[in-house]
């Protein structure tokens, strides 16, 4: 049985600047959604789910909301200004600080953290954790997957997917949406189609939409504009790039494995050289021994312990892994902007590198997209070499002749990161460096991307969390083991997965052996004491116990006003689900607490 809508869109319009954003939008949500929002970069996405949370109002239409239900919301670009402590942040807003801290563990952040220390996965979780706090009827997303590792994307899909309110998620990590979604919401020349199915079928139901209206055009007697042939022809058009590039990525492939064998095979006594005759001795970098350790706060933290690797000429390689695992560093390393503790990295003399890294600081606002392009002024590019009319160039990355005199702070996210995109492959190079380069695109760009980085006859390589890109992208990957150890696979990010399950089996094989043969071994001395972790810990819940009892009596006092559900049935509602969280977390916390002196007597007798 069908839900009935939390919220409605009627027959929606807005017009910011001189051109309508919204033509006609309408659309309803209704419990248990999880909608999929896509369209282009500044089609407006961001802007109607400022619509749906009220935090702006449209010039005409309606917008119908059912009482009671409630909004959060996590930004492309989260503002965690103006608290002393990621706490503060998170239960700003709250009756208690339990669910925020329940939360903030969840995300793995230091509740103590300055916020203006946090780098852009943390900010992101912060912002995550936050919104989970409030326990919204509405949850609001806006790349959510930006700066998060996979381990932490893999947990946010768990927790989306066991979400009982109405989720609407934009984001350019398509495993992600396929994974989350059931149903999908198209932004689409100012208004709204709905599909029934998530994103997963996407494609299929996109390309059927635009052949419909293909069908309906050829009807027209009016010749019809470029831009609403191109828009016609858009979807149909990826499906077979596509499968063409699936084919030229599988070649790619096969000619690495073989490039490698043949390398693997010979001495490694070619002369190093770019411009060598043979495959196996166009060599780009070569790394001998490099190790690399920080000193922190934490401890040493181990980028590289004796790291062998050569990147020839050609390969396309992934750095994957968790935040935190050193790859930015590790790709610093390789330029030569860091220097090793031990070990060389040798370049060849030829060697031209453009490297685009997460920041994309490099852009002045106050410059129009036609200044960016040419800032010397002149209506030409210089791109890899070749003269191309400015105009001709941004049409490449999706940008019409109207935005180009449009200033750069005015952009999107994702029109930024696309702008950023054109300057970075007009440079002249045979590395090419990319680090996030898929963050705030939309599905037309990254499409685009992919074309361009299989059609780039240099050497690649990238750090990224998007594993369909991954997939899409490249011939190997290189994968932290921990400890500073690092390990080349064959592939993509999938097959990465695949061989790094077979290294860990072979592992575990290996110690569950050393283990039923151990050598003699002194006998540990018995522990005295409770660890600082256990000793921290105790200490915390010492102080959380009488917030949460305060918590959960004034939870219970305010309950027993008997006319508050006649007065306000939704903050009866919220009031006694947060009043039994609170009772469940002071059982939990008063467990924990039990189970650790346990520990301490057991110590101690």
């Amino acid at each position: 049985m069908a839900q009935p809508p939390l919220i409605s869109l009627t027959d929606v319009r807005l017009t910011l600047g001189s051109s309508p954003l919204f033509e006609g939008v309408t659309l309803s949500l209704s419990k248990g959604e999880r909608a999929a929002l896509v369209g282009r970069n500044g089609a407006g996405k961001s802007t109607l789910m400022k619509i749906i949370s009220e935090v702006i109002e449209p010039d005409s239409g309606e917008v119908w909301r059912q009482p009671g239900i409630t909004y959060a919301t996590v930004a492309q670009e989260p503002d965690v200004s103006g608290f002393e402590t990621v706490l503060d942040y998170v239960a700003d807003g709250l009756d208690g600080a339990y669910v925020a801290e329940a939360e903030i563990m969840a995300f793995d952040i230091d509740p103590k953290a300055d916020p203006k220390t946090l780098s852009g996965g943390q900010k992101r979780r912060a912002a995550l954790a936050k919104a989970f706090a409030q326990e919204p009827t509405i949850l609001l997303l806006d790349e959510p997957t930006n700066h998060l590792d996979v381990p932490m994307i893999e947990a946010l899909e768990t927790r989306l997917k066991a979400f009982n309110g109405v989720v609407l998620v934009v984001s350019h990590d398509r495993r992600f949406l396929e994974t989350v979604s059931t149903n999908t919401l198209w932004l689409r020349q100012g208004k709204v189609l709905k599909s029934p199915e998530g994103y997963v079928k996407f494609d299929e139901w996109a390309e059927q939409v635009e052949l419909e209206d293909e069908r309906q055009m050829r009807r027209m007697t009016t010749q019809l504009k470029d831009e609403q042939h191109w828009l016609a022809r858009g979807v149909t058009g990826r499906r077979k790039r596509n499968q063409g590039r699936l084919a030229r990525l599988k070649d790619m492939r096969v000619q690495h494995a073989a490039m490698r064998s043949a390398l693997n095979d010979r001495k490694a006594t070619a002369e190093f050289s770019a411009d060598a005759g043979g495959a196996m001795s166009k060599k780009v970098i070569e790394v001998k021994g490099l190790s690399k350790t920080f000193q922190t706060a934490d401890g040493p933290l181990v980028i590289a312990k004796d790291l062998d690797l050569r990147i020839l000429r050609g390969d396309r390689i992934g750095i994957i892994g968790p935040n935190g695992a050193g790859k930015t560093t590790l790709v610093r390393l390789l330029l030569g902007e860091i220097a090793p503790d031990a070990g060389t990295v040798t370049h060849s003399k030829t060697l031209q590198v453009t490297y685009q890294d997460q920041t994309r600081d490099h852009l002045k606002a106050t410059d129009t997209i036609w200044e960016a392009l040419a800032p010397m002024g002149g209506d030409s590019i210089n791109v890899q070499g070749h003269q191309r009319h400015v105009a001709a160039y941004a049409k490449d990355f999706l940008f019409s002749p109207e935005q180009l005199r449009q200033p750069v702070g005015a952009l999107s996210g994702g029109e930024r990161n696309r702008l950023a995109l054109a300057l970075g492959l007009a440079q002249t190079s045979n590395l090419l460096v990319m680090d996030e380069p898929t963050n705030d695109l939309d599905m037309q760009t990254l499409d685009l991307l992919e074309d361009m980085l299989l059609a780039y006859e240099g050497t690649l390589i990238l750090v990224s969390h998007d594993r369909a890109f991954l997939d899409s992208t490249v011939t190997s990957c290189l994968c932290p083991l921990g400890g500073g150890e690092w390990i080349q696979t064959a592939g993509g990010w999938s097959d990465a997965q695949q061989q790094l399950a077979g290294v860990r089996r072979k592992a575990a094989q290996r110690a569950a052996s050393a283990k039923a043969s151990p050598a003699p071994a002194a006998k540990p001395k018995p522990q005295t004491k409770l660890s600082f972790k256990d000793e921290h810990r105790q200490k915390e819940i010492d102080g959380l116990i009488p917030k949460l009892q305060a918590e959960i009596a004034q939870l219970e006092a305010d309950l027993a006003d008997s006319d508050l559900y006649a007065r306000d049935a939704a903050a009866f509602n919220t009031k006694s689900n947060r009043a039994a969280a609170a009772r469940t977390r002071l059982e939990e916390i008063e467990l924990e607490w039990l189970e650790i002196e346990e520990k301490r007597e057991r110590m101690t007798s």
